[in-house]
């Protein structure tokens, strides 16, 4: 597995080196004694988070930070500045010139790695995020499934999709087509939320795809939840006329004429309770696979895999 890469960027060596024990066991450190120097190293080496100074010579960590926020390939990177004590009051202008957090010197090992993950992680949500939904998109639930798997404890994934979607998007449109994944998308989180609290995780794969992860014992009333709310909400995506027929016709994939009713959500449980999950992409293999099937049954419902494997 790839070690994410941290750039110090720092005039005393002593810093430099104090940083590259506490870190290097778990990050590639990388190191550079100022701004300028810095930014060279950014443009060579693409670091995923960077560590500054707030003064040095050359270009100061501020300094550095404008540079850094004005380039469009790497304003996103995260930038922790470390300061003395004396110059505290001085933060707010590192902080607006783009510093996502700051440190002051001396500081404990603990205190500085702990931020680190931290920051790491809420940048790789942020960058991963659906832009339609903002949650959480394939490498954060990729992160997710293999947390769970190491974790050893009974956990459940929910597959989620749409049925009937192309149909309702082809007829009014995509704007009206997002309103509706965004619908669902509001509904899987106030379900799982409500039976988790907030430590509930909704992620969306893409389109109309999403995935819940829950305690196996609150996955069938999230299911639950989740196809009766949107059940009770579906009828309001239709104009008045169809919402009175029932359905709406259209054209298949195939190029066929068809009659169908109005959209509905299918839901695929898998759950390590009766077999062992070894690998995230187990789950997304019996995710499909009972997905599939709950489609097939023609209206809202989620389908829980019982087989013992």
């Amino acid at each position: 597995m790839r070690k994410e890469r941290i750039l110090i960027i720092d005039d005393d060596p002593d810093i430099r080196d104090v940083l590259d024990l506490s870190l290097s066991e778990h990050y590639t450190v990388l190191a550079a004694s100022n701004g300028r120097e810095g930014l060279e190293m950014v443009k060579a080496k693409n670091p995923d988070l960077i560590i500054t100074d707030y003064n040095m010579p050359v270009m100061s960590g501020t300094e550095f930070c404008s540079h850094l926020r004005r380039d469009i390939l790497f304003r996103h990177l995260p930038v922790i500045m470390l300061t003395g004590k004396g110059e505290t009051k001085d933060m707010v202008i590192g902080i607006e010139a783009g510093a996502d957090d700051y440190l002051v010197k001396p500081f404990e090992p603990e205190t500085l790695l702990a931020r680190i993950r931290m920051i790491l992680k809420r940048t790789t949500r942020s960058l991963d995020a659906n832009p339609l939904t903002h949650l959480p998109g394939n490498s954060s639930i990729m992160e997710e499934f293999q947390t769970h798997i190491d974790n050893g404890q009974p956990f459940a994934v929910g597959y989620a999709d749409l049925d009937k979607f192309k149909i309702y998007n082809d007829k009014y449109g995509f704007e009206r087509g997002d309103d509706v994944i965004r619908s669902l998308a509001r509904i899987l989180i106030d379900a799982t939320q409500q039976s988790c609290g907030p430590e509930a995780f909704v992620g969306h794969v893409g389109g109309d795809d999403f995935v819940f992860i829950c305690d196996d014992s609150k996955a069938d009333a999230i299911g639950q939840k989740t196809i009766d709310d949107f059940d009770t909400l579906a009828p309001q995506f239709y104009s008045d006329e169809d919402r009175a027929a029932g359905f709406i016709t259209g054209v298949d994939r195939q190029g066929n004429a068809i009659k169908t009713s109005l959209v509905s959500v299918s839901i695929g449980i898998v759950s390590n309770v009766n077999q062992k999950i070894t690998h995230v992409a187990q789950i997304g293999e019996l995710g499909a696979e009972l997905k599939k099937y709950a489609k097939s049954i023609g209206k809202s419902n989620f389908q829980r895999d019982q087989r013992n494997r």
